[in-house]
């Protein structure tokens, strides 16, 4: 009986023993620490990174033992990027992650030999990020928002809601520079609905002022908002704006309407961050950024406010209900 329990008690030790190793291994670091940049255009409390920082984490990179986060904050202050990406081009990085179109280009301009993953670029050649989405080349690739290809089905969109309207005001931010080709090219296609766009760029808070008496001097019927950093900040002024005048109006992102906007339609954000995520796990691993295509958004959504329609006395089509991939009541 001795022998047989020793055995028995040698065989569960050695079990034991032969499991530690697995469990152990699934709780120890990737490998070599890794220096990432973040180079953003907003303030610290917007939620900019989060879904990013969330999908680095469940690919085993944990802050603080596998990767040390610099991150660099514009505060809204565009014109500040260029000294951040210069400061976060000066240290070790293994990568830096830009977000948004002025944030793409300050980067690239610091440096010819980090990795670079931008995100949240409406059109990446058109702005000069990169040279081509398939072979972007140097050390610059990312994923593209799509944005300017939108812009069409977003108008469709509003005039399915407000089908009377002739004239839209476009509220954006003009010192932007992507987002001057998504503002273009929402005028490109407005003849093609029988509507007149009227550009109102905004881009500091005294500028909100004369926007918005632009619109209520300007005999508007709705409103076309493009996101950026900027007007995302804003977005409750925005929205509570467009309730008191009592104008249909559209988003780039759900945030607007989480807060009351109307509708929405556009990339779907978060799996936009999971995916720059990824493109930076393989640049860890060994791909070079020139060798990584630009990748274009696979995932839309549709979110809409059904209290915001009633309290604007508007009927939404069921064509749009049954498109929505979200309601709010």
């Amino acid at each position: 009986m001795l022998d047989l329990g020793r055995r028995q008690f040698i065989t569960l030790l050695g079990g034991t023993a032969a499991a530690w190793p697995l469990a152990a291994r699934a709780q120890q670091p990737i490998g070599k620490i890794r220096r990432l940049g973040l180079l953003l255009p907003s303030l610290p409390e917007s939620s900019f990174g989060k879904a990013m920082r969330d999908r680095l984490r469940a690919l085993g990179y944990i802050e603080g033992r596998d990767t040390i986060l610099e991150t660099r904050w514009a505060e809204g202050k565009v014109e500040r990027l260029t000294e951040l990406a210069a400061e976060l081009a000066a240290l070790q990085l293994d990568a830096i992650i830009a977000f948004t179109t002025p944030a793409a280009i300050a980067a690239r301009k610091a440096t010819t030999t980090i990795p670079i993953v931008f995100l949240y670029v409406g059109d990446p050649v058109g702005a000069g990020v990169v040279p081509s989405l398939a072979r972007p080349g140097g050390n610059v690739t990312g994923i593209s928002l799509l944005a300017t290809e939108l812009s069409s089905k977003r108008l469709e969109i509003l005039l399915e809601l407000a089908p009377n309207t002739s004239r839209v005001a476009m509220l954006w931010n003009d010192s932007n520079p992507g987002m001057v080709l998504r503002a273009r090219e929402s005028q490109d296609v407005a003849p093609k609905f029988g509507v007149i766009i009227e550009s109102i760029g905004v881009h500091d808070l005294i500028n909100f002022d004369s926007a918005f008496a632009s619109i209520e001097n300007g005999r508007i019927d709705a409103l076309l908002t493009l996101v950026d950093p900027f007007t995302s900040q804003h977005r409750n002024r925005i929205v509570e704006f467009a309730a008191r005048r009592r104008l249909p109006a559209i988003y780039e992102a759900r945030e607007f309407v989480e807060v009351g906007g109307l509708i929405s339609y556009g990339p779907n954000l978060v799996a936009i961050e999971q995916r720059a995520a990824e493109y930076v796990d393989k640049i860890f691993k060994g791909a070079k950024a020139a060798d990584l295509p630009v990748e274009q958004p696979t995932k839309f959504e549709m979110l809409i406010n059904t209290r915001t329609a009633k309290t604007l006395s508007l009927s939404i089509p069921q064509s749009i209900m049954l498109r929505s991939d979200e309601v709010i009541e």
